[in-house]
């Protein structure tokens, strides 16, 4: 093979790229990885310093066996980097009994036996002083959820993939890629590379890179905030992350301070911003952004009434059913895509990483993704 030849390459090295590139380095496959911006960036949507990582999954049971896995190659990556990239802290679900944030994480709980508690609103404030839930609030609680990092998550599954034999390139805008049949050609700026296979993490570009796909991926800007506690940070530096659900179906989440006494502590609403495209996002956080936020999360956490120390955006790539897309390519059988990950992603970037090296090496994986597939979505 020439030094533009390959037996996969994988475009974009962002969350599921960078898994992506390291699981299939590890199985001796000869890895092109190709990067827009350089590692471990903020300009797409595996930044932000801490991602919520949980098992009693609300969305859908039948992402539970996926997120088992996933917690193993978690342990797996912190044992081979001697990294904390992630952490268990506990996780607590609150909200009216009825409102999915509850009562879909009871039954993801219930449905796999997952251990958990239910708690009342007086054993949430009890247990956990800095909340004031609603009167009829519940919660459930689960021990083994927690955060993960994910810069430092991206940057050791490049390093690993690296230290594989993968060949990592930065800086690198991939303009178009096409399946020949017989293998795949991806064109850059510096030039043509070729590969029998081809796997696709372009994040927020899916739909640039991705379009004869013929699904709706909607981009959606995402603000986060990192707020003062009134009295310091040391309440919530041994602390549950959570997420809150109010009457009106709003969803707002948060961690524990993980940046010390000046770096707050980090919330966020669910799923609600603006359409955007990441050449247009708006990267400014706004005043009345932050005075929304306050009105909300104080609401739960009387204490986070402080000024912002760092605020920030990402970017949601939702699919109309907010449910990922991980599968061949229906049109190119040399083509893996895993796109659409609708702000709840992160936390499945090692089993994800491992799917593909299993879809672009053997074609099918033994994971449950029936989920994922994209002919639930085509439109065209």
């Amino acid at each position: 093979m020439g030094d533009n030849s390959f037996d996969v390459i994988v475009v974009g090295l962002g969350g599921m790229g960078s898994a992506a590139a390291y699981h299939l380095a590890r199985r001796g496959v000869r890895v092109l990885g190709l990067e827009k911006f350089t590692p471990a960036h903020d300009r797409g949507s595996s930044h932000g310093g801490s991602r919520i990582i949980r098992q009693s999954y609300f969305e859908d049971p039948a992402y539970v066996p996926l997120l088992i896995r996933a917690y193993e190659l978690w342990e797996e990556l912190a044992q081979s980097t001697q990294l904390e990239v992630y952490r268990l802290t506990g996780g607590l679900f609150v909200g009216p009994p009825d409102c999915l944030t509850v009562s879909g994480s009871l039954r993801a709980s219930q449905e796999w036996s997952l251990p958990h508690e239910l708690l009342d609103a007086a054993e949430i404030a009890r247990r956990f002083p800095t909340f004031t839930p609603a009167p009829g609030d519940v919660a459930l609680y689960e021990a083994k959820a927690g955060f993960a990092r994910p810069e430092m998550t991206v940057q050791a599954h490049l390093d690993l993939a690296a230290r594989a034999g993968a060949t990592l390139r930065f800086g690198e805008e991939v303009l178009q890629w096409a399946d020949a049949g017989a293998g795949v050609t991806v064109q850059t700026r510096t030039g043509t590379y070729t590969a029998g296979q081809l796997v696709i993490c372009p994040g927020a570009w899916a739909p640039q890179l991705l379009t004869e796909l013929g699904i709706p991926i909607n981009i959606e800007r995402q603000v986060l905030y990192w707020l003062d506690p009134a009295g310091g940070t040391r309440p919530f530096e041994q602390h549950p992350i959570f997420i809150n659900e109010n009457a009106l179906g709003q969803q707002i989440y948060g961690f524990p301070a993980i940046d010390g006494p000046a770096g707050g502590v980090k919330v966020a609403f669910f799923r609600k911003g603006q359409v955007c495209t990441p050449e247009n996002i708006d990267r400014t956080v706004h005043d009345h952004e932050v005075e929304e936020m306050h009105q909300r999360v104080t609401e739960l956490l009387p204490a986070l009434s402080g000024a912002p120390v760092h605020t920030a955006t990402c970017m949601y790539s939702n699919t109309p059913d907010e449910h990922f897309v991980i599968a061949r390519h229906p049109g190119h059988a040399n083509v893996t895509v895993a796109c659409g990950f609708s702000g709840h992603g992160f936390k499945f970037v090692p089993v994800v990483g491992e799917i593909t090296a299993d879809l672009a090496i053997d074609g099918t994986t033994s994971h449950p993704i029936g989920l994922f597939d994209p002919h639930r979505l085509v439109t065209t």
